[in-house]
């Protein structure tokens, strides 16, 4: 059953969508609504809108929309009731006793539980004698016992079942650690240990729960990181290793590549050090880092996969709008290495790491620097050419003009010329630029990238229509049994807009509430962005009865419509009523 309406009623009124999308955007009001940048994609313009007077916000620019309750889901990855229970608790309610279905949030509720208890179990395991190697070895790397505890390290013994059998002794079924990934099933059914003979790295989220493990193999196995697959409570691509103890840090980060660079950093007393986990940093990565840091120093191996990741990982964290600062580590492979060999001095000479880093431009110029000969002429050419494409990229004019009166006293090359040739590949990457937006605009209208509404495409004219009736029963529900007289649900063309339709008529003739709060329950995120989109677009378009009547002439004219495919199956009285229809219509 759904929730009751009475206490989404209630939620609704206690979870002001400013006030909680304000905790994670930064907003500015703009007329009736609020803007600002969106907090689910990479923008340098706020497309990202809050509606007060609806409870919903929708992302013009990717399409991200809702109410409070999607917000949430959104941006905390949560399913519908878990983001339910995380506004009810900052709201102080209590949840609805057994009057929804709570079948995935219980799913979660038991893998937090077992991710819990397993990393108890590693942890404990790690000061047995089954888990010496794995503590040796944690010792080895200059790990201290309070650090072990901190994060709560441990070892997953050299047995296919241990950490079943302990499991099935706490109670867990065999189908809640196949969903936590902790477990193999094969062909049979039979379940055995997804990590052993492992040194094991928890996981935890930003509220304090275990979500998912890493673990690095004792011998020379491969892979040596085994990482948790993605599960109903995790997510490789939207998490960080040790983001909950460095989100507190101050408005900055460091991003390292391994959990144990990682681990030394905070034992050095840098403790706004995190990592990804086993993966090429993603664009939710570096939006999910903007919201906690300002600058980010990217501190990734020397060797050249580490080299190749920066580059990437600039790339993201620049579109995410947050200050990149690049650390180069001498003489070491990585910081977790360079700490160790300095010894009592490893934490004052990585804080000199830090200070003598450089920008992201910095950083690629020097990049673009070490693939040319600039005593060669041709070769100084090839290298501003470069330089210049580079500095096209910058917003700040005043930055491309410090940059270009460096490469001209490097050269010999006039500033002036240089700031000519990077003005060039400017106006250039605009012209590609506008022309994209061009090309999205007609995708977007033709309906061809609509993902939600797959027939649109197919039925353009007629899911417009639908769209804007859609919006117009929102706006008006009271208007809704007149509508539905004039046109019932079966009349829709396309299955997501007949969905739609058909559950906020039925809602509105019950009385009940159809606001995107009062729905949001009904669809997923997608969808519920999808609609959200619609009111953001087509909400104050059509407001008069005499619209809605022109919208529902078009739905009824593109519904009776026979195709080439319809008639080739259709019988062959059905279409001489179609004709007669038509013939009595130009009457």
């Amino acid at each position: 059953m759904p929730l009751p309406d009475d206490f989404l009623y209630e939620l609704k009124v206690r979870s002001d969508i400013t006030d909680i999308a304000s905790s994670y955007v930064t907003l500015k009001r703009r007329g009736r609504n609020l803007v600002g940048l969106c907090p689910f994609h990479s923008e340098k313009t706020p497309s990202f809108n809050i509606y007060p007077e609806n409870g919903s916000f929708y992302c013009f620019g990717c399409g991200a929309g809702g109410d409070v309750i999607t917000f949430i889901r959104k941006i905390e990855n949560l399913d519908y009731i878990d983001a339910v229970k995380l506004l009810a608790q900052r709201a102080g309610m209590e949840m609805p006793e057994s009057s929804y279905d709570n079948s995935l949030s219980e799913l979660r509720r038991r893998i937090f539980e077992a991710n819990r208890e397993a990393g108890r179990f590693y942890y404990s395991t790690l000061y047995t004698s089954e888990g010496r190697e794995g503590l040796e070895y944690l010792r080895g790397r200059g790990l201290s016992e309070r650090t072990i505890k901190h994060f709560g390290l441990g070892f997953s013994p050299d047995k296919r079942f241990a950490l079943v059998d302990h499991l099935k002794s706490k109670g867990f079924k065999p189908q809640e650690l196949v969903a936590a990934n902790l477990v193999y099933q094969n062909k049979n059914g039979g379940i055995s240990d997804r990590f052993y003979n492992r040194v094991m790295f928890p996981i935890i989220d930003l509220r304090g729960n275990v979500i998912a493990f890493g673990g690095r193999i004792m011998t020379d196995q491969k892979p040596k990181y085994l990482n948790t697959s993605d599960t109903p409570v995790f997510k490789k691509s939207t998490n960080l290793f040790a983001l909950n103890f460095a989100k507190g840090g101050g408005r900055s980060l460091i991003l390292c590549e391994g959990y144990m660079d990682v681990i030394a950093l905070h034992q050095a007393g840098f403790t706004s050090a995190i990592a990804t986990l086993g993966t090429a940093l993603t664009r939710e990565q570096a939006m999910l880092m903007k919201r906690y840091a300002d600058t980010v120093y990217i501190c990734y191996d020397s060797d050249e996969a580490g080299q190749k990741a920066a580059q990437r990982a600039i790339e993201l964290l620049r579109n995410a709008g947050v200050d990149i600062r690049v650390i180069s580590v001498p003489g070491a492979k990585d910081p977790d290495e360079f700490i160790r060999e300095n010894g009592d001095k490893g934490r004052e000479r990585f804080e000199q790491l830090l200070e003598k880093s450089g920008n992201d431009i910095e950083y690629r110029i020097q990049k673009i620097k070490q693939k040319y000969i600039l005593t060669e002429q041709s070769q100084i050419v090839a290298y501003l050419t470069d330089c210049s494409q580079l500095l096209s990229e910058l917003e700040n004019p005043i930055e491309a003009e410090v940059y270009a009166g460096k490469l001209s006293d490097e050269t010999g090359v006039s500033k002036e010329a240089v700031l000519r040739q990077i003005n060039g590949y400017r106006k250039k990457k605009v012209r590609e630029r506008t022309k994209k937006q061009f090309r999205d605009i007609q995708t977007v209208v033709s309906g061809r990238d609509d993902r939600v509404n797959s027939e649109k495409a197919a039925n353009l004219r007629a899911a417009r229509a639908e769209e804007a009736l859609i919006a117009y029963i929102i706006n008006n529900p009271d208007e809704a049994a007149e509508t539905v007289k004039l046109l019932p649900p079966e009349k829709l063309v396309t299955s997501f807009n007949r969905r739609v339709y058909g559950i906020i008529t039925e809602r509105a003739l019950n009385g009940r509430d159809i606001m995107p709060a009062d729905i949001s329950g009904e669809f997923t995120v997608e969808e519920n962005g999808k609609i959200a989109g619609i009111l953001a677009s087509l909400g104050g378009n059509i407001n008069s009865a005499a619209a809605r009547d022109d919208c529902i002439r078009v739905i009824l004219a593109e519904s009776e419509k026979i195709t080439a495919e319809s008639a080739a199956s259709a019988d062959i009285n059905d279409i001489e009523k179609y004709l007669e229809k038509l013939k009595q219509q130009k009457k």
